[in-house]
C-alpha cells in the first residue's frame, strides 16, 4: 500500500489525481460532482438551456426557414443553393451566420470585462432580446427573428460551456450525443461510470423536447411563443444567482 503524507492545504499532484480517477473508475464528471460545482454548471441549468436551445431552433426554422443555433446547417444550405446559382436563397442564410459570429465576440468580451457577473448579464441580455424580438416580430420579422435569435444562441453557447465541469453544448446535440455514446461504450467496457453518459443522453432528449414544444407553440400561439424560453431563462437566472451551496444540483 502506498502512503502519501501531505501538509495541510496541499493537494495531490495531477498525475496522482489521474491515477485516483482511473483506480476507482471515476469520470471527470463524477469527481467534479463530488466536489464543488458552480451553479451555472449544474445539471438543471444545463437542461433548461438545452430546452431553450431546441425550442429556439424550431421557432426560427418554422418562422424564418433558418437555424438559430446550427450554423453548420446554415452554411451547408448556403452553399447548396449557391452551387446551383440560386444566390437569392443562398444569401438568406448569411445573416444568421454573421449574427452568431457577432454574438460570440460580444460574449467573449463580456467574459473578460464582467468576470463572474458575465453569466447573469448574459442571461438578462438573452431575455431582453427575446422580449424585443417578440414585440418587433410583426413589424420586422426577418430582422428581429433571424438576427436576434442567432445572436442569443451565440451568447448562450459561449457563456455556458460546461456541465459539472465537462464541456457540452446547450444549442446543438452533436457533441452531447457523442459524449453519451462514448460513455455507454465505456460503461459496457467496464472502464467508466454511468452518470456522465446519462447526463448527456438526457441533454439530447431535453433538446428534442424543447424543439417539439417550440414547433407546437410556434404554430398554435405564434405571438406568445417566445414567452416559453423567456420563462426558462428566468429560472436559469434565479438558479445561478440564488444564495446557497454551490454544490447543490
Amino acid at each position: 500500500m502506498i502512503q502519501i503524507n501531505l501538509a495541510v492545504g496541499q493537494t495531490l499532484p495531477v498525475e496522482l489525481q489521474d491515477f485516483k480517477t482511473r483506480r476507482w473508475g471515476m469520470s471527470t464528471m463524477d469527481t467534479t460532482a463530488a466536489s464543488s460545482i458552480r451553479r451555472d454548471e449544474t445539471v438543471p441549468v444545463a437542461l433548461l438551456l438545452a430546452f431553450t436551445g431546441g425550442y429556439l431552433d424550431a421557432y426560427t426554422w418554422i418562422v424564418h426557414g433558418v437555424m438559430a443555433n446550427a450554423q453548420t446547417a446554415n452554411l451547408v444550405l448556403l452553399w447548396v443553393h449557391g452551387s446551383v446559382g440560386d444566390w437569392a436563397k443562398a444569401l438568406h442564410f448569411v445573416p444568421p451566420i454573421l449574427a452568431f459570429a457577432v454574438g460570440i465576440v460580444v460574449a467573449s468580451w463580456l467574459r473578460r470585462a464582467a468576470g463572474e457577473r458575465a453569466i447573469a448579464i448574459s442571461i438578462l441580455l438573452e431575455i431582453l432580446l427575446l422580449v424585443v424580438i417578440a414585440v418587433l416580430h410583426n413589424r420586422l420579422p426577418d430582422l428581429a427573428g433571424t438576427l436576434g435569435i442567432s445572436f442569443v444562441a451565440a451568447v448562450q453557447s459561449a457563456v455556458f460551456t460546461r456541465v459539472e465541469g465537462v464541456p457540452y453544448s446547450s444549442v446543438m446535440i452533436t457533441g452531447n450525443m457523442r459524449q453519451a455514446i462514448e460513455g455507454v461504450f465505456a460503461v459496457a467496457s467496464g472502464d467508466g461510470a454511468l452518470r456522465p453518459s446519462g447526463v448527456f443522453a438526457v441533454l439530447c432528449i431535453t433538446f428534442g423536447l424543447g424543439a417539439a414544444l417550440g414547433a407546437f407553440a410556434t404554430k398554435q400561439i405564434p405571438d406568445l411563443a417566445l414567452g416559453v424560453p423567456v420563462i426558462a431563462l428566468l429560472v436559469v437566472l434565479l438558479r445561478c444567482e440564488s444564495a446557497g451551496d454551490e454544490a447543490s444540483p
